[in-house]
């Protein structure tokens, strides 16, 4: 049973970190020292913010690039080299646009509800680990305080569509109400799993209750962690308005749904904020279930001693974190959009109850590992080699996909 009773030495977070290094150094003490940590809490949020960035732009032109491939067509290729800075010349677009504000709207709601959902999902940031030292915060209750802070995105989504004075807009708010408010549950349950394997709410110690190796993540423990990955994928799928979730901003029935009525650069906000959300939804996956930043045979204590194997680590994340938001970026072409009725019978009849399933399953299995080790091994590495085998089969049919649909003429037309 895995179980983190004492986690021992820990690395300090960023911030602890950089606020220690400045009182030692500087010998601070008092509101200085109390200063010294706000500067370092500054450029920890400043890092991240690069961070998002440098993601949510990029990620633009890769959805694009991958929508234009899965519908034969190339997609942007005129703004620098395939296209690429084309995420960079529509962020200059929306900042040079006029900034409207409708005569019925409510001028203060309808102004500040873009950034209510902007700090909703900056600050879930804040515990996501990239390394074994790699982490703004190393809160004991960073689970607990991801999915709490997410709730002021729901109230930046109500409040903009409210404040819009716009029936498309109310429309779309009270959908996004129902749909992320409702979705947080299994999400929520789901993540429950990986929590109490590791016996602790900090995203850290998660990490370092499973292994570098497959069979060394949570959603191979036992077929009910399995079961809790795709109830998470699922649910993290709805809470973040992706397809086939969409149904806050259907553009075939509500034009643009809660947006409708903003323009420029907080009309970029939102969706600035729906494509960091991609990253937090591959992340909490990530960290909670395929052993986050973890290396093979490298113990976490001694990865967080060394810088080479913190970079290690963080490239290991990030490439998890990618491959996941690739394949959320390829759902949303390929499944069409659910009615609002069918959204929520999928949530409250069948994902729920599946999460509690997995929560007593997991809880059940906990004890039988610990009679039977050489069983719990058994089936761990049983539920690897299914994964391998299913991510291969994935790989064979998408290479027999590109092959039948001409893949190296559309390279060669790129070049």
């Amino acid at each position: 049973m895995r179980v983190i009773c004492d986690t021992g030495a820990r690395a300090p977070d960023i911030v602890s970190g950089i606020g220690a290094w400045a009182v030692r150094t500087l010998g601070l003490s008092g509101w200085q020292a109390d200063l010294a940590y706000l500067g370092a809490m500054l450029a920890a949020a400043a890092l991240l913010l690069a961070f998002v960035a440098l993601f949510s732009g990029p990620v633009t032109w890769v959805e694009r690039r991958v929508a234009g491939r899965m519908q034969s067509r190339i997609g942007p290729n005129r703004v620098g080299p395939h296209g690429f800075l084309q995420w960079l010349a529509d962020g200059v677009k929306n900042l040079l646009k006029e900034d409207l504000v409708p005569a019925e709207a409510d001028p203060v709601l309808f102004r500040l509800a873009p950034y209510y959902v902007w700090a909703g999902m900056f600050g879930t940031f804040a515990v996501l680990p990239f390394s074994a030292s790699w982490i703004a915060a190393d809160a004991s209750v960073g689970i607990l305080y991801a999915l709490a802070v997410t709730a002021l995105v729901v109230v930046g989504l109500i409040m903009g569509g409210w404040a819009s004075n716009s029936k498309w807009s109310l429309l779309g708010g009270m959908r996004s109400a129902a749909q992320i408010v409702s979705y947080e549950i299994p999400t929520a349950l789901a993540i429950l799993c990986p929590v109490l394997l590791a016996g602790s709410l900090s995203t850290q110690d998660i990490v370092r209750a499973q292994g570098g190796a497959p069979w060394g993540w949570f959603v191979f423990h036992d077929p009910f962690c399995a079961a809790a990955f795709v109830v998470y994928f699922v649910a993290s799928l709805a809470e973040g308005n992706r397809t086939p979730f969409d149904i806050p901003e259907a553009e075939s029935e509500l034009v643009s749904g809660y947006n409708t009525e903003y323009s420029g650069f907080r009309f970029l906000a939102f969706l600035f904020a729906e494509w960091a959300n991609l990253w937090i939804m591959g992340a909490l996956a990530t960290l909670s279930f395929l052993g986050g930043w973890q290396l093979p045979g490298v113990p976490a204590d001694v990865q967080a001693a060394s810088l080479l194997l913190n970079v290690a680590g963080a490239a290991v994340f990030v490439a998890k974190t990618s491959a996941l938001v690739l394949v959320v970026i390829q759902l949303r072409w390929t499944l069409p959009r659910i009615r609002v009725d069918q959204m929520m019978n999928i949530c409250w009849k069948y994902l729920v109850p599946i999460s509690f399933v997995c929560i007593v399953g997991a809880s059940g299995w906990m004890i039988v590992e610990r009679a039977l080790p050489a069983a719990g091994l058994a089936v761990r590495v049983l539920l690897s080699l299914a994964g391998a085998a299913f991510v291969a089969s994935l790989a064979a049919r998408a290479r027999w996909n590109m092959l039948k649909a001409g893949v190296p003429a559309y390279w060669k037309q790129l070049t």
